[in-house]
């Protein structure tokens, strides 16, 4: 499709898409925002707050570097370097997979431990303050 063309699919959406769309940027941008506003303000980065988070949320509260890479949708050179400044920071901890001695487990510290808890606990708010309009554009896009 050349530039400027639209397919026949966009020409039938009707205004409600269009705003649920926008609604739906406009929260997430906002969320998105204040996060990277709160985790900078506390020394770290929006993408490392959040692989804390994946860290955090798996099973055994470890992940390997393959894990942490498919969850982040990073390359898995990305997910190493990051992993190596988390290290740096004191952050998360590499261990060796039971079993599997060469195989490296990327835990939390205890240091990465409260500061997940803690951004976590500030940024859980923050998502509900923009449950309604998150729930308004997904409702007006829910029929299209």
């Amino acid at each position: 499709m050349a530039q400027g063309e639209t397919s026949s699919d966009a020409r039938q959406l009707d205004s409600a898409a269009f705003t649920g769309l926008a609604e739906f940027r406009l929260a997430l941008r906002q969320f998105l925002a204040f996060g990277e506003a709160t985790t900078s303000a506390n020394g770290v980065t929006s993408q490392q707050y959040q692989a804390m988070l994946v860290i955090k949320a798996s099973e055994q509260h470890s992940v390997s570097i393959k894990q942490l890479a498919e969850q982040m949708l990073v390359a898995h050179n990305g997910a190493v370097q990051m992993v190596d400044r988390l290290v740096e920071s004191g952050l998360v901890e590499r261990s060796a997979a039971p079993g599997d001695r060469r195989r490296v487990l990327i835990g939390l510290s205890r240091r990465g431990d409260a500061l997940v808890n803690r951004l976590a606990a500030t940024m859980l708010p923050e998502l509900r303050k923009h449950k309604p309009l998150l729930a308004r554009s997904l409702q007006l896009l829910e029929d299209i």
